[in-house]
């Protein structure tokens, strides 16, 4: 063989790497089937993909309205079941497609049962098996009735299919939409329960200024200057303090930003940020801890702005990819430290004065305490 020549092919070679293409091949269709299994296993923990996404839930009505009227139409034009021609019975071809039609009907209630079996107890996390099982069925109806060449026909079954899928979507757009309600009538208390806070206080200082104003009047014409200076610049004090009231009433997205994290109910690594309008922001904070949680949130960061809907919505922005819930965007969770959304809010909004790195958590810590306490005590119990 000279310095150049190409050697000669192996046959055995040629097996062996044949046999090693086919086990990749094969070792990458099953990383895929298990990718597949793994996204639909992602619907039992609230993230679901629409097959067919729509604006609302009438509008996934008025799609089901049209199926159900076209799966009505293919039954009433014999176009549900495929049906073999050339059958015959007794060498009569009229015998034949008596027969075919009388078993045509069997076939098609048969499936039909089937099919509104599943549509009947589909949901968001078992679309998948409720299509396997609709196709199983029409695979064993047609293997009976193999001999006449007759079969439930692929256009009606890929209609009662996307029944099925549009029939899911439309039961988790339905359950959507209700979180969205709750969330909006939960927005809407807020907004008036800030609207009664900001009416209050502007009467609790109107009649504090009306008193201060009542004794300055008093004091007129009797000197006492010093008295009645302090009276004016407390009068001053609380007409700024009305004006400042009034352009939060006024204002819609004035509030007040906050970062806070629970450690004990979520563990590390999870911050929510959120706005309010409330007087007193941390009523807010309070009621996001409440029975609903072990314990007690603890704040990062709580600052006003003129512009607190605009902050939070950027700041919501820049973590879109932390979101813990992707689907339901208005749960205001993400992934992240308070050190990442601190650096963020030093560009959004300014150098913010006040920002707690890391949590108090003083209820979690020690209960973690006393728990590592009496582990303690039953280990050394248990060595004696």
């Amino acid at each position: 063989m000279t310095e150049h020549s190409v050697p000669a092919v192996d046959a055995a070679d040629l097996v062996r790497q044949n046999r090693a293409l086919s086990q990749q091949l094969d070792e990458a269709l099953a990383q895929i089937e298990d990718l597949r299994h793994g996204i639909e296993a992602l619907h039992d923990v609230g993230i679901y993909t629409y097959r067919h996404p729509l604006e609302n839930a009438v509008a996934y009505k008025d799609q089901l309205a049209a199926i159900a009227a076209e799966v009505k139409a293919q039954i009433e034009d014999g176009r549900a079941i495929e049906v073999s021609t050339r059958f015959t019975f007794d060498n009569s071809l009229a015998k034949g497609r008596k027969m075919t039609a009388d078993l045509a009907k069997l076939m098609l209630r048969a499936y039909n049962a089937e099919a509104e079996n599943c549509v009947r107890y589909v949901k968001a996390g078992n679309l998948d098996g409720a299509e396997k099982r609709l196709t199983r069925a029409a695979t064993a109806i047609a293997r009976y009735a193999a001999m006449m060449e007759m079969q439930i026909s692929p256009a009606y079954h890929q209609l009662r299919l996307r029944e099925l899928a549009l029939t899911a979507d439309y039961q988790m757009k339905v359950q959507e939409e209700r979180e969205a309600e709750r969330e909006e009538r939960a927005r809407l208390r807020e907004e008036q329960q800030a609207e009664r806070e900001l009416a209050a206080e502007r009467q609790r200082l109107e009649k504090e200024r009306a008193h201060y104003a009542a004794a300055l009047a008093a004091l007129t014409g009797e000197g006492r200057d010093d008295e009645r200076q302090d009276l004016t610049a407390r009068i001053d004090e609380i007409d700024q303090r009305i004006a400042d009231n009034d352009y939060r009433a006024a204002n819609i997205r004035a509030g007040y930003v906050y970062v806070v994290s629970n450690i004990g109910s979520f563990g590390q690594g999870i911050v929510k940020i959120g706005m309010t309008r409330r007087l007193d922001p941390m009523d807010r904070v309070r009621e996001l801890g409440d029975a609903s949680v072990p314990f007690g949130f603890d704040v990062h960061a709580m600052f006003f702005s003129d512009d607190a809907v605009g902050v939070e919505a950027e700041l919501h922005r820049r973590f879109a990819p932390n979101r813990v819930n992707r689907i339901n965007l208005r749960r205001e969770y993400f992934y992240t430290t308070p050190a990442a959304v601190k650096r963020e809010l030093d560009q959004i909004a300014g150098n913010i004065l006040q920002f707690v790195n890391y949590p108090e958590a003083e209820q979690f810590r020690s209960s973690e305490q006393i728990r590592a306490r009496e582990t303690e005590s039953t280990e050394m119990a248990a060595a004696e």
